[in-house]
């Protein structure tokens, strides 16, 4: 099986960019859609914004793990994204796009990228099949399938929030 390094997956939310945005940059809403996630702790205070840190608490079946968080793109009603690490360690960015679609609807878009690649990353690959009882070649089919659940959770959440 070739592995894939990159992954995205879109929904469109009849909802306002600056709405999904807002739903987006609270962190414990990853906890709530995500299939895996289960919970976040935040590390510091203010606002989230780039360079904001959380602890993401993971779990698949019998696996549990956690990872350290660090936002990389916190640009209002347009992107989020994180860089996701383990004992120090690069695991993945994640990201979501907010793109207009039509009136009142947007597109948004979760994005993933593998970045255990070079230095450590078999050590990396190690750590993650240990933890998360997946393969670094089946990470992006199990990926999808959580992210499509994560992007239909959000779009419910987000609309039913802010009704058309």
């Amino acid at each position: 099986m070739t592995r894939q390094w990159t992954l995205r997956e879109s929904v469109t939310v009849h909802a306002s960019a600056e709405a999904v945005y807002a739903a987006l940059g609270d962190l414990q809403n990853l906890a709530r859609w995500s299939p895996e996630c289960i919970a976040i702790r935040r590390l510091g205070g203010g606002p989230v914004a780039e360079g904001t840190r959380f602890l993401g608490f993971n779990r698949k079946g019998l696996f549990l793990w956690f990872t350290d968080c660090r936002v990389t793109t916190a640009r209002a009603a347009q992107e989020f994204a994180f860089r996701v690490s383990t004992f120090g360690l690069p695991v993945a960015t994640w990201g979501y796009l907010v793109e207009p679609e039509g009136p009142g609807a947007v597109r948004v878009t979760e994005y993933w990228e593998d970045l255990r690649t070079g230095r450590g990353s078999r050590l990396t690959e190690l750590l993650g099949r240990v933890f998360t009882g997946t393969r670094p070649t089946d990470r992006a089919a199990v990926n999808s399938a959580g992210m499509r659940a994560t992007l239909a959770r959000l779009r419910d959440a987000v609309e039913a929030a802010h009704p058309a």
